[in-house]
């Protein structure tokens, strides 16, 4: 057996460099590079190998670990995970910082290759700098910390276990039913140690990502489920774009006359102008589809994994006749609100089941022009919302308005928590079934100039947007810069409404006077954050960056600045002035959020009640 002796850390780049996925026949280099931040747990391991052996890796250097492995994330996303980046860190805070991210991949069902230094597996020079020593267990470090929100972890205490763990490092990363984030924990000095590997673990692989087809017994009972049914509702979900059945889905709704609600990640997969889209479901969702899902008596869910938002914490579907086909690689998914499971490929599944449904000319039995109707009225609401006009200031609606108006039909926009995400799922237009990028299943702050920077790499040639509030952009900005550093513009669109409205709206909402929620300054006469507003020049802070920078606040400034700032060849922020408490709210949706029984506050005592009388009309399980 021929062989090659190699650094444990130069054999993992050497490995990655040669994997590949392959889709319908169309071959992908998977692993694209490695992004990473240099420290004493990698710098002379992975470090080394990249600077004098990287094969074809491109390096990029974060700024801040969560955010680099939030690109990471969103690069995954947006190339529908057929490729990736690697992350690799140091021990301690460095490792640590992408546990957020890892989290927000796995929820996402993004593949993620994080590889974190770790401890002296030889433990002589223990405790190292950063080494976490847990008196209780001394096998346990900091990477620990990756175990549960990773599809699998592996720590490797010797040069040649690393085969056994990048094998099933890949697996997962290309399953579409089990991805995630994936860690690999190195020690520091086990990524230095040198053995003699077999020349056969750096040949190329091929991973086949097979379209699963569903069993013939569960197409036919799902069949005969939908046959027995006269208002089906589909869901779309991520599945549908992740499957590439986009087409598929039009299809099957057009000939049967169902009508398609979307969850966040599933957005696009029906434009918009489509008379079989109606929207947004769910708690950030809109009138049409809502109005729809309470008198469903079948959801289609295809590709969803039915979060709270998604179901209104199980009550969006009201007909106690409603039945669940869940159409989902992914058996954990397949199997929720006790739903009938076709467990496949969302491209192979719909076009299978449209064949059963066609032979015996099945069609949905809504009313004529019902769901014109429905269409009309929402798509009127919207059109109100958009063209609010405040003598006071910019509404957020408006300013959405004006930003979907404005920057193209092939643009490609960011978000991903606050009070933006709801307004974008029930307002916002999307001009292609890519354009719309939103990382809702974590909802995470900060992912939004992160995410927005992974989709410009991929996505070189198109328009990118990053909708973000001054709180999150507070949070975790630090990939501006490397968007600078790269050359990758994106247009980071920063709403100011002093603070984090989202929450503070729904604490108010539940009896709270606001609390905690304000950018404001502490008022010495009640100890509390009452004072004046702070005044913070976020375009100021971008252009010590390097970031071209704009200001807004009305929609004449707001529409001049996005036209400015599509000139611009470099990251650029426009910072938009709204008013807080102007976005979208209710449209027959709730949300089951814990409200205290017993309070000083008859505001609060009212709340939990009126929650309870909700909470009895949502389905058990």
């Amino acid at each position: 057996m021929s062989t090659i002796r190699l650094t444990m850390a130069q054999a993992l780049v050497k490995f990655l460099d040669q994997q590949y996925v392959s889709v319908d026949g169309a071959e992908t280099k998977f692993v694209t590079g490695i992004m990473g931040i240099f420290g004493h747990g990698n710098v002379t391991g992975i470090g080394e190998a990249l600077e004098r052996s990287p094969g074809s890796l491109t390096y990029v250097q974060g700024k801040n670990e969560q955010g680099m492995a939030h690109a990471a994330a969103a690069y995954a996303r947006q190339s529908l995970r057929r490729k990736i980046y690697a992350c690799t860190s140091s021990i301690g805070p460095g490792a640590l910082n992408m546990v957020t991210a890892a989290g927000t991949a796995t929820v996402n069902r993004i593949p993620l290759l994080l590889l974190p230094g770790d401890n002296f597996a030889s433990r002589q020079p223990d405790p190292v700098l950063q080494q976490l020593e847990a008196s209780h267990d001394y096998t346990v470090s900091a990477t620990d910390c990756f175990k549960p929100v990773s599809k699998y972890w592996d720590r490797i205490v010797r040069p040649e276990q690393l085969m056994t763990a990048a094998l099933n490092a890949m697996r997962v990363l290309t399953d579409p039913a089990e991805t995630g984030t994936v860690t690999l924990a190195l020690p520091q000095d086990v990524q230095t140690e040198a053995y003699d590997y077999p020349l056969s673990f750096f040949e190329k692989r091929v991973y086949e990502l097979e379209r699963q087809q569903p069993a013939a017994s569960a197409l036919a009972k799902a069949a005969e489920l939908v046959r027995s049914k006269r208002r089906p509702l589909i869901v779309a979900g991520g599945g549908v774009q992740y499957s590439g059945a986009t087409e598929q889905l039009a299809a099957f709704a057009e000939k049967f006359g169902i009508p398609v609600a979307e969850t966040q990640a599933g957005k696009g997969s029906l434009p918009w102008s489509h008379p079989l889209s109606v929207g947004g479901i769910g708690v950030t969702g809109g009138l049409a589809a809502n109005k729809l899902a309470k008198e469903a008596d079948l959801i289609i869910g295809i590709g969803t994994r039915y979060s709270d938002f998604t179901t209104a914490s199980k009550s969006a579907f009201a007909n106690p006749e409603a039945s669940f086909l869940n159409v989902n690689v992914n058996r954990m998914d397949a199997v929720k609100l006790d739903g009938a499971a076709l467990i496949g490929d969302a491209k192979l599944a719909i076009r299978l089941l449209g064949e059963a449904l066609e032979e015996t000319g099945y069609a949905a039995q809504y009313a004529d022009g019902e769901l014109a109707r429905i269409r009309d009225e929402w798509n009127g609401e919207i059109d109100r919302l958009y063209a609010i006009e405040r003598e006071d200031g910019l509404a957020q609606t408006r300013a959405l308005g004006v930003v979907n108006e404005t920057i193209g039909g092939e643009a490609v926009i960011v978000c991903a928590a606050g009070s933006l995400p709801g307004d974008l799922q029930r307002l916002w237009r999307p001009g292609s079934s890519r354009g719309y990028h939103m990382e809702y299943g974590f909802s995470c702050m900060g992912y939004e100039v992160s995410g927005a920077f992974g989709v410009a790499l991929a996505e070189p040639n198109r328009d990118v947007y990053a909708l973000v509030g001054d709180g999150s952009y507070l949070m975790l900005h630090s990939e501006l810069v490397t968007s600078l550093q790269e050359g990758r513009k994106l247009t980071v669109l920063l709403f100011d409404n002093h603070g984090f409205q989202c929450i503070h709206n729904l604490q108010r909402g539940h009896g709270s006077d606001g609390f905690g929620n304000e950018f404001r300054y502490r008022e010495p006469s009640t100890g509390r954050y009452t004072g004046a507003p702070m005044p913070i020049d976020f375009a100021a802070h971008a252009r010590s960056l390097g970031a071209a920078a704009y200001k807004a606040g009305s929609a004449e400034e707001l529409r001049e600045a996005l036209r400015q700032a599509k000139q611009e060849t470099r990251t650029t922020l426009i910072e938009i002035s709204v008013l807080p408490g102007t976005n979208t709210d209710g449209y027959e949706s709730w949300w089951n959020v814990g409200v205290p029984e017993v309070s000083a506050s008859p505001k609060v005592v009212h709340a939990h009640e009126e929650m309870n009388k909700q909470k009895s009309r949502a389905r058990a399980y």
